[in-house]
C-alpha cells in the first residue's frame, strides 16, 4: 500500500504505535514497563558515595542515578527527568536539566534564548517562527526551541503548543519541594506518534489494527537477526549485554565490488533496523573486507543514513582492528524484550 499509515493499537495490554511507509514498517514505539523516558519526578538526594561519578536519588519508582552533580545534601528535594532506559542490573539514568517537549516546541529551563531548528532553511519561515515565539513565550529563566515540524505547522497550533509547554514548565518548576512524587509520567507510544511522526499520514485507531494491517507479521520479519540486503548481501544483528554486534556479509555476490556494495547497503539500512529493534548503547560493525581507501565512501553513506534518524547517535569511527563503532542513545525499549512471547 502506498503512502504513510500510523497505526495505534495495544499488544497484550501494552500500548504500541507503528509507522508504515509504502507498506513497509518504518518505525515503532513500544510502551515501557516502569518509568518512561521523559517522566519527571520530585526526588530526594541520597548520601553521596565516592567513586560513583554521581548520586542516587529516591523516587516513587525506586532509586535512580544522577550523573555529574555537585552541591546536593542528603534528603534535599530536586526535580529529575528520565533520560533513557536502564541497562540490565543498573539504575535508571536521570538528569536535573529538564526538557518539556511537544510537537512543535521544546522549553528548556535554565537555558534562556529562543531558537529555531537548523533543519528549517527558509529564512522567511525562520523569521516568522521567531516572531511567533517572542510573542507567545515569556519565561525569563527558560529558553525555547522551535522544532523542524514548525516549518509546515499551522501558526495557531504552534502558538498553542508554545503556551501549553510554557504553562506546564512553570507549574512543574514551582513544585520542586516536598516528598518524592511522580509529576509527569512521560509520553506513551500513541502520544509519541503524534509528537514525532508529523508528516501527513492516515491514522488508524480501531482495535486489532496491527493484525488487520500486517504490523505484527512485518515486525516479526523485521526482528529476524539476519537482515537481507540488496544483491544477496546480508547483515546479522545480535544484541548482547555489553554491545550490539553487526556482521556484514557479501552473501552470494561474487563481483569485484561486492564488499563495498555490501557495506554501503548495510550503512543505508542500519538506522531503520536499530529503530525497529529499539536498540542502543555501543554498536560494533564487523564490515565486509574494506580497504582504507574505501572507508570514506562508507562513512559518508552511514552519516547520510543517520542524518534523518530521530535517535541521537555518535559515529565514533574505525577501531585499530578495522571495525566501526557507534554510540546510540538508549531512548527506546528493546522491542524483542518488550514483546517477548507475542512475536
Amino acid at each position: 500500500m502506498k503512502g504513510r499509515q500510523i497505526i495505534l493499537d495495544t499488544v497484550e495490554g501494552r500500548e504500541v504505535a507503528a509507522l508504515m511507509v509504502d507498506g513497509r514498517l518504518h518505525d515503532i514505539f513500544v510502551d515501557a514497563e516502569g518509568a518512561r523516558v521523559g517522566a519527571i519526578y520530585r526526588a530526594k538526594a541520597d548520601k553521596p558515595q565516592k567513586g560513583q561519578g554521581g548520586i542516587f536519588v529516591t523516587t516513587p519508582e525506586g532509586p535512580m542515578f544522577l550523573k555529574q552533580v555537585k552541591g546536593l545534601s542528603p534528603g534535599q528535594s530536586l526535580l529529575v527527568q528520565v533520560t533513557s532506559h536502564a541497562e540490565e542490573s543498573k539504575a535508571l539514568p536521570v538528569t536535573d536539566r529538564l526538557l518539556f517537549k511537544s510537537r512543535y516546541a521544546i522549553v528548556t529551563p535554565g537555558a534562556p534564548g529562543v531558537n529555531v531548528s537548523r533543519q528549517i532553511k527558509d529564512d522567511e519561515r525562520r523569521d516568522a517562527l521567531l516572531a511567533l515565539a517572542h510573542d507567545a513565550f515569556d519565561m525569563d529563566s527558560a529558553g525555547l526551541i522551535l522544532r523542524s515540524s514548525g516549518e509546515t505547522g499551522p501558526d495557531d497550533e504552534i502558538v498553542e503548543d508554545i503556551s501549553a509547554m510554557a504553562d506546564l514548565a512553570t507549574a512543574i518548576l514551582a513544585d520542586g519541594e516536598g516528598d518524592a512524587e511522580a509529576l509527569i509520567e512521560g509520553d506513551g507510544p500513541h502520544a509519541l506518534a503524534w509528537r514525532e511522526w508529523v508528516e501527513p499520514a492516515e491514522v488508524i485507531t480501531e482495535p486489532g489494527g496491527f493484525e488487520t494491517h500486517g504490523v505484527l507479521d512485518a515486525l516479526t520479519r523485521a526482528l529476524d537477526p539476519v537482515v537481507p540486503l540488496q544483491h544477496g548481501h546480508t547483515m546479522i544483528i545480535e544484541a548482547t549485554r555489553a554491545l550490539v554486534a553487526v556482521d556484514v556479509n557479501t552473501g552470494t555476490d561474487t563481483s569485484p565490488a561486492a564488499a563495498l556494495k555490501a557495506n554501503l547497503n548495510a550503512a543505508r539500512e542500519l538506522p531503520r533496523q536499530l529503530r525497529l529493534r529499539g536498540l542502543g548503547g555501543v554498536i560494533v560493525m564487523d564490515l565486509a573486507s574494506l580497504p582504507k581507501k574505501e572507508r570514506r565512501a562508507f562513512e559518508m553513506s552511514l552519516k547520510a543514513a543517520f542524518r534523518s534518524d530521530p535517535v541521537e547517535t555518535i559515529l565514533a569511527g574505525f577501531t585499530p582492528l578495522g571495525n566501526y563503532e557507534l554510540q546510540r542513545h538508549r531512548i527506546r525499549v528493546p522491542v524483542a524484550e518488550a514483546l517477548k512471547g507475542v512475536l
